[in-house]
């Protein structure tokens, strides 16, 4: 089996369908609203997640069976319906029509994988076994949970803030990687892990300052 291409992809805006109305099609519907995307989701039945959903105008659900049409316009599909041949079926059309195919729990009829994540805020670290152990990608996720906290998250969004206001001040690329740089491995993120935020923002304001002379 050829290796994966590890990528982040957007999903904002982009119309996704979720095949199916259980709880795994529950899990990857949450995920998609994270990413802001067009979710549509058809079942003949769905639990309250999704009819919750669904009447928050969050989802389009259609309670009903997929019908090819159903995947004009889509760009992604996640089938997880208890039914192999519809799932087969869905998997079909999607090969078919060139559109990335997720089958739950069926890695052979899978264009992606979704990875364990650790998310925080715009940090997401994902690990992923190429679909031959979600148990063991998702115990590496638990471990790394504990070592990566909050405060991760919170240092990096700081970094991307002072990214874009130093690609407008600073001209000189090579100037700019210096002082990329000199903030990444500036000690803001022990100060953050220390819960010292206070001291945090000052040598932020320091660091910012010392290149502006």
């Amino acid at each position: 089996m050829a290796h994966l291409f590890p990528i982040f992809l957007s999903l904002s805006g982009k119309e996704c369908l979720v095949v199916g109305g259980g709880q795994v099609a529950e899990r990857k519907i949450a995920d998609l609203l994270e990413c802001e995307a067009n979710i549509n989701v058809i079942s003949p039945t769905a639990g309250d997640l999704i009819r919750l959903w669904s009447n928050q105008g969050l989802i389009s659900w259609q309670a009903r069976e997929i019908e090819e049409s159903d995947l004009d316009n889509i760009f992604m599909v996640f089938v997880a319906t208890n039914n192999m041949h519809t799932n087969q079926m869905v998997v079909k059309w999607c090969r078919e029509r060139g559109i990335l195919i997720n089958a739950v729990d069926d890695p052979p009829n899978c264009d992606f994988y979704v990875p364990a994540l650790v998310r925080r805020n715009s940090l997401v670290v994902a690990i992923s076994t190429e679909g031959k152990s979600p148990m063991f990608a998702r115990k590496l996720r638990e471990q790394l949970e504990e070592l990566i906290g909050e405060e991760y998250g919170e240092f990096v969004d700081f970094l991307g803030e002072q990214r874009e206001y130093i690609k407008q001040a600073v001209r000189d690329i090579e100037e700019r990687k210096k002082i990329f740089a000199a903030l990444a491995d500036s000690d803001i993120l022990d100060l953050l892990k220390a819960g010292e935020r206070e001291r945090a923002k000052e040598r932020m304001e320091q660091c910012m300052s010392s290149w502006q002379g």
